[in-house]
């Protein structure tokens, strides 16, 4: 047990010493696979670090296989019939036009193209030129601008501005495709926090999006980000607007859990603080997002991003047993925060992972005695 905390304990010194670290994995040190101190996730039944899959938070078996299919076709038809056939005011469909966008993005900068090479990504050019009615097609080049704006400029500089004023116009082209969509106005909310919009301009730009999808889950945190100290607010707005969203959260809805999120990008780059992940503003956070996750439904397609985000805070917390739980329903997927924002997400999730084995083993835990 003391080697336990000791453990715990110089990797929290490492947190204060390195202040990076907090959202980089960087230096930490890790036990490699085989040594005799490893613990072995198969053990628990998780999959194994370099099977780790961080292209998405959770499963979802036919995005997937389009995805496979239009990146080795390039043949955007696959793509265009999976978002027809998604609903519009889902969590799903949102997700989807992230990653059909982001795949594109992705390919445009391993093939920038050439004299004799066509651009990666080409299949959403032929899909905009092809069918430029189409509203899913034109929500996913939305989505791509403001991908490459942040991927390739920095905020502030005039090539970045360029790319967010192309953009803001894709999400106009896109909104009138499809009035009652709110997708096109979810995808404004980075432009607006990339163009930095005055509040009336982005408040009226809120209220669009709530009229036409008021307990979107992914639109609250597209959203967050502007009111976050960082951005354009500070940590009293961005905690109001998680609160009030928390507070007018209907049954089920994982708008409960906006808390969590709001702590969670307000963290100290350096905590000094004892018992930080223990007082009552962070567990008052995590209980609500764990009665969220409790309440939703088990296809909701936002859970995984709760749960992972859960296991964050739990292993911080030192709350072993809990923290193993949320592990046993999104382990082998590891693409939402906090993972994403390290260079290696799948080693990111490992190390936590790792910590919460060993913490739960210190205290009796054993895979004989963890429910699944």
């Amino acid at each position: 047990m003391e080697i336990l905390w000791v453990l715990v304990a110089l990797l929290m010194i490492g947190f204060v010493l390195v202040p990076f670290m907090r959202r980089r994995r960087g230096m930490i040190e890790q036990v490699p696979p085989g040594h005799p101190d490893a613990a072995d996730p198969a053990n628990y039944g998780f999959v194994r670090q370099e099977e780790l899959d961080i292209r998405m938070p959770g499963p979802d078996q036919d995005l997937l296989d389009v995805l496979d299919l239009v990146q080795r076709t390039q043949d955007y038809r696959a793509a265009a019939q999976l978002l027809a056939g998604t609903e519009a005011e889902g969590e799903k469909r949102w997700q989807r036009v992230q990653a059909f966008a982001g795949a594109a993005a992705l390919e445009l900068q391993q093939r920038p193209g050439g004299v004799s090479e066509a651009p990666g990504g080409q299949w959403l050019r032929v899909w905009r030129t092809e069918q430029p009615k189409d509203a899913g097609g034109a929500a996913v080049h939305a989505e791509f601008l403001v991908q490459q704006a942040w991927r390739t400029a920095t905020p502030g500089t005039d090539e970045f501005r360029i790319i967010m004023e192309e953009a803001r116009s894709a999400c106009g082209e896109a909104a009138l495709l499809a009035p009652a969509d709110p997708i096109p106005y979810i995808i404004e909310l980075s432009v607006a926090r990339g163009l930095a919009y005055p509040r009336p301009e982005f408040e009226q730009l809120w209220l669009k999006i709530l009229d036409r999808a008021p307990s979107h889950m992914g639109a609250h945190l597209a959203a967050l980000h502007y009111w976050c100290e960082k951005w354009h607010g500070s940590r009293q707005l961005a905690y109001e607007f998680a609160e009030a969203a928390a507070a007018r959260a209907p049954q089920g809805s994982l708008l409960a859990a906006m808390p969590l999120f709001a702590v969670f990008e307000h963290l100290p780059e350096v905590n000094l603080v004892s018992g930080f992940y223990q007082s009552e503003v962070v567990t008052k956070a995590i209980h609500g997002a764990l009665f969220a996750v409790h309440a939703a439904r088990s296809d909701d397609p936002m859970l995984a991003h709760v749960r992972h985000l859960l296991v964050f805070f739990l292993v911080r917390g030192e709350r072993w047993a809990e923290a193993m739980d949320q592990l046993l329903h999104v382990d082998g997927h590891v693409g939402a925060l906090p993972w994403t924002l390290s260079s290696d997400p799948a080693a990111e999730f490992a190390v936590y992972r790792a910590l919460a084995v060993a913490g739960y083993e210190a205290n009796g835990g054993s895979p004989a005695t963890l429910p699944h």
